[in-house]
């Protein structure tokens, strides 16, 4: 379901200028594409890099820039000043530029040549000038990027442009994505809520309302073979509760699970959605509450939030896409009880039914338990505890009306070692940083949402690119959070979005 990666592609444009004759120039494209040689070989970059001829002039920068604009499989630009290239030639393509930007501070050589260095050597490697005069631009426009210094061979520097990769695919991934709101939401519920034609216009996805009805006819339309190949994979994946095996008192609710899950399925493919939500107020034509479908929906890479809360679920879609062939998952999350011991305070994320079976330390069971909501057959879903001693972070996109937060929270996940027999959901374990009686308090203050995405494999500095990228405010919880300071900043921000 998600996008690969290396289907995707960042370009790389290096500037210069006719001034320094056609030697300097040919010198200037021969670094640039052993650069990009190196990108390309390295694992930390998850894209493929593409060599873009030189720009020399503003017909040149503007050319190239638009047509990265209207290049499908680019998600980004990566740009470098080789020698020096006067940033009145970058304003008209800078201006027309509508993919993320990233400038790359580096030089071909790693050390100076202190004995054999002399003026064509200078005029030739510049960067220490020029980009200067290119970041001056770039900063007079206004204009968001990201900025990587060092030299380009650095595996620190690859991964800082291959991590900022992947937050352009998942900005790319959003740039008209469609999600699934099935029903409305949950009654008279705020942090949920907000404005979708001003999502739409600040981040390129659309946000729909479909009816249940809609849905349950899919549903009802799945034939008895579907669901007994899907059951057998059930069957081969989990450890199943004795009442859904064969001839099971529950067999019949397993039966409908897997029938959901397939109409589901079949519903989203067919209208191009990348995620989706859903209400247990609204069930209309629905016997159970869709629990292991949503679990495995989301596993293969659908967004998805409960209660209609649709800005998590196209956060969750981001993240994911973001986070694709590295180790661990994202998944929606709700932070759902403490443990108020001083000896580990602790926070245990949870949901009703649907939490992503990609967090699972072990193989999930499939079970089925009464649901004391939503006034329908009990649901059949996975259960299982999470990985523990990672570490993670939790993020929360809410609409403040005249602008957008994104919450992050740096956490640590925690072992669970406690038996939860009666507790017949999925369980994840956290310490939020600095500590839970500090960042409980920052992220009430934030007006922080109580659904999330949980990430054991994205950073800090990924999602404020992201937020970067969107052009919306981000605000962090970490080890370094006071709450004075914390309060001072949102005060300030307020100020700026106003």
């Amino acid at each position: 379901m998600l996008t690969p990666l290396n289907t995707k592609e960042i370009w790389f444009i290096t500037g210069s200028q006719h001034l320094y004759g056609p030697e300097t120039l040919a010198q200037v494209a021969e670094h640039s594409a052993k650069i990009v040689e190196a990108f390309n070989a390295s694992s930390q970059i998850p894209v493929k890099v593409v060599l873009k001829p030189t720009v020399k002039t503003t017909e040149e920068i503007f050319e190239t820039l638009v047509a990265a604009n209207h290049t499908a499989d680019c998600i980004g630009v990566v740009t470098w000043m080789h020698t020096f290239s006067p940033a009145k030639m970058w304003i008209r393509g800078l201006t027309a530029l509508q993919k993320p930007l990233l400038h790359l501070h580096t030089q071909f050589n790693q050390d100076i040549p202190w004995s054999t260095m002399d003026m064509d050597f200078m005029n030739l490697n510049q960067a220490a000038h020029g980009d200067r005069e290119f970041g001056f631009m770039v900063s007079r426009l206004r204009k968001n990027r990201k900025v990587v210094v060092g030299h380009w061979a650095e595996e620190r520097v690859q991964k800082q442009i291959g991590d900022w990769s992947r937050v352009a695919a998942g900005w790319d991934d959003w740039q008209g994505a469609r999600f699934a709101r099935f029903g409305d939401n949950m009654r008279y519920v705020a942090v949920t809520d907000g404005d979708k034609v001003e999502a739409e216009t600040k981040f390129g996805f659309s946000v729909n309302t479909w009816g249940i009805g809609d849905l349950a006819s899919v549903i009802n339309g799945i034939g008895e073979g579907e669901v007994k190949t899907l059951i057998e994979e059930y069957e081969a994946s989990y450890r199943m509760a004795e009442s859904l095996l064969a001839g099971g008192a529950s067999r019949k609710s397993l039966e409908t699970a897997a029938r959901i899950e397939l109409g589901l399925e079949k519903f989203l493919k067919d209208g191009n959605f990348k995620g989706f939500s859903d209400t247990f107020e609204d069930l209309h034509g629905m016997e159970q509450l869709p629990g292991i479908a949503v679990q495995r929906l989301m596993e293969k890479g659908y967004g998805f939030a409960g209660e209609g809360d649709w800005k998590t679920a196209a956060l969750v879609r981001a993240m994911k896409t973001m986070g694709q062939g590295l180790e661990g998952g994202n998944a929606f999350m709700e932070d759902y009880t403490y443990h108020l011991n001083p000896s580990n305070p602790s926070i245990l994320g949870s949901h009703m039914l649907e939490v992503d079976p990609v967090l699972a330390v072990d193989k999930p069971s499939c079970e089925i338990h009464p649901l004391g909501i939503g006034g329908k057959a009990d649901p059949v879903r996975l259960v299982f505890n999470s990985r523990g001693n990672t570490d993670s972070l939790v993020a929360a996109l809410m609409d403040f009306g005249n602008h957008f937060r994104l919450l992050i929270n740096k956490t640590k996940s925690l072992d669970i070692t406690e038996e939860l027999p009666k507790l017949p959901v999925a369980r994840v374990l956290w310490k939020p940083l600095p500590d839970l009686y500090t960042a409980a308090e920052a992220w009430i203050l934030a007006g922080g949402a109580h659904h999330t995405c949980y990430s054991e494999n994205l950073t800090v500095d990924q999602l404020e690119d992201f937020a970067e990228m969107a052009n919306i405010e981000s605000l962090v919880i970490d080890e370094d959070t006071k709450i004075r300071d914390f309060k001072n900043t949102l005060r300030w921000n307020e100020i700026y979005y106003r």
